[in-house]
């Protein structure tokens, strides 16, 4: 390969055969099992970047199968999105924890858009005959179950539509440098596009999690359940866009000044 033809044809790893193709995707019959519970507001604010700032203690622990996925194939997903305020004052999604069971999303999820994917097995099911079932495991280790009663109570489609379509979505993408150090740090922010909620119900719930020194979500630890949600839905993961650059103000700058780097941070900020 020469250089010309490197720069016009790489897009991802590896060069040649990449692990999964450009977005955007769409999700079809994508299938949300979502609990929202109380956790320790201390335990928030240390693991929520700024400048983005916990709304309130909620945490949302999410079981996500997605059957049909362009690009991605058959997969499901488990993970914690933090309800949080943006720079601009509004309400948003920070993503905090993702595990999920397909190398493609996995690597283009934490590559293009930075999500914080780790492999490992999630599942989402019927129990029996009236319990929607939430379960994920970690190598041997069972580290949370979800469960809900089924479709008791129908939700307002329009309502979980503007959840998914209108509420801004936050990541910390960081991918290293050569040398180990960060050559990509930032805040990055993408939509939900063209959804389409086919269904959408609530029901009684309960969440169990357990420690895990690898996949540490109950570092954010149940208090109360305030709620669940069981949505299904069709939508378009967009494009993401760089919110805030953690890099680019310490280095502009100090190539402008000869302060301190906390002298010229605080002159950048």
């Amino acid at each position: 390969m020469d250089i010309k033809s490197i720069r016009q044809s790489a897009f991802a790893m590896p060069v040649h055969n990449p692990a999964y193709p450009r977005p955007p995707f769409r999700f079809l019959n994508r299938e949300y099992f979502i609990i929202s519970y109380e956790t320790d507001i201390d335990a928030l604010r240390a693991v929520v970047p700024e400048p983005l700032k916990p709304e309130n203690a909620l945490v949302h622990y999410e079981f996500i199968r997605m059957p049909d996925s362009s690009g991605f194939g058959d997969y499901t997903e488990s993970g914690q999105v933090i309800s949080v305020r943006d720079m601009d004052g509004r309400l948003a999604n920070y993503t905090h924890s993702m595990y999920l069971d397909d190398e493609g999303p996995i690597a283009g999820g934490r590559e293009i858009w930075g999500f914080p994917k780790k492999l490992a097995r999630p599942t989402l099911s019927v129990d029996g005959n009236d319990t929607l079932l939430g379960t994920l495991d970690y190598g041997t280790q069972r580290i949370a179950t979800g469960t809900m009663g089924y479709k008791h109570r129908t939700l307002d489609i329009e309502a979980e539509r503007a959840k998914l379509a209108d509420t801004p979505n936050y990541l910390l993408k960081v991918i290293p440098h050569v040398d180990g150090t960060a050559r990509i740090c930032e805040l990055v922010r993408f939509y939900l596009r063209d959804v389409t909620v086919l269904g959408a119900w609530s029901g009684p719930a309960a969440l169990e999690l357990h420690p895990h020194a690898l996949a540490p979500i109950a570092d954010l630890p149940v208090k109360r359940v305030v709620g669940a949600r069981h949505v299904i839905a069709n939508l378009t993961l967009d494009i993401g866009e760089v919110a805030f650059d953690y890099l680019a103000p310490v280095q502009a700058a100090t190539r402008t000044t000869k302060k301190s780097n906390d002298d010229a941070l605080e002159l950048a900020l």
